[in-house]
């Protein structure tokens, strides 16, 4: 679980950043929950007023039962996976020094309204979707000006007189579907390939696990897990903030 950024104390990134190097050698992935955007979920997504650890540790409870719940992993499969750490792995870990992986699900909303909320596939692919282009943490308040770059076009440079759009570039993507008619769900756009890295065939970097069956009383939901640049920009303050510190002894 990702610090809390507003409340730092004065090692606090040194820390971090020990903590993930040891974390990085000795595990095979990092599925990451950023506390601030947990605690900015409860607040405008869940509507709470109070918010407690309670509160922020069952929206990452639910976030985790989302993907961890039973589902099938081959498309028309007839039996759940029985190892759903290694599919994980299998998955969205091509290669052993990119495995911080990011974490997005839709639809969360209190549970007095779910009783006068009605979903949608392609609504809720079409949000997931752009969730992850534009590197947006929930529903609310996302980009829907940023778009992928076109197959061999430049991503412009920072030093351009338009100000790029942050597109976030993904190396693997797995899309977990929970509901009614799953099969029948439209998921190619993301298996475009401007959404993925050159070096990893986009077959392969894209894949989708299924059931039937609702979720945590959601008719229908969807999650993402990306291994993608989700997590670039904590990690760089983290990692600027350590060695400004560094420097000024």
């Amino acid at each position: 679980v990702w610090f809390f950024v507003c409340f730092q104390i004065i090692v606090q990134n040194y820390n971090s950043v020990l903590t993930l190097s040891h974390l990085y050698q000795s595990s095979d992935a990092l599925l990451i929950h950023e506390n601030d955007v947990i605690h900015k979920i409860c607040a405008q997504l869940m509507n709470i007023k109070q918010i407690s650890f309670r509160d922020v540790n069952k929206v990452i409870a639910h976030q985790l039962g989302s993907v961890f719940q039973p589902t099938y992993t081959a498309e028309g499969g007839l039996h759940y996976s029985r190892n759903p750490l290694g599919d994980l792995m299998e998955t969205l870990v091509p290669h052993p020094e990119f495995k911080m992986l990011g974490l997005r699900n839709i639809p969360q909303m209190p549970e007095n309204s779910l009783a006068y909320s009605t979903f949608n596939w392609p609504g809720l692919i079409k949000h997931l979707r752009q969730m992850l282009i534009a590197n947006a943490e929930m529903e609310e308040g996302i980009d829907w000006q940023v778009r992928p770059p076109r197959l061999g076009s430049s991503v412009p440079s920072s030093h351009s007189t338009n100000k790029p759009l942050q597109f976030n570039t993904s190396i693997a993507n797995l899309v977990i579907l929970r509901g009614k008619d799953t099969h029948s769900v439209d998921l190619g756009g993301f298996r475009d390939p401007s959404l993925y890295t050159s070096w990893l065939n986009p077959q392969d970097a894209f894949n989708a696990w299924k059931t039937p069956r609702a979720f945590n009383k959601y008719e229908k939901s969807a999650s993402l897990v990306s291994n993608s640049q989700f997590l670039l920009k904590p990690l760089d303050n983290v990692v600027g903030k350590a060695w400004n510190m560094f420097a000024s002894k």
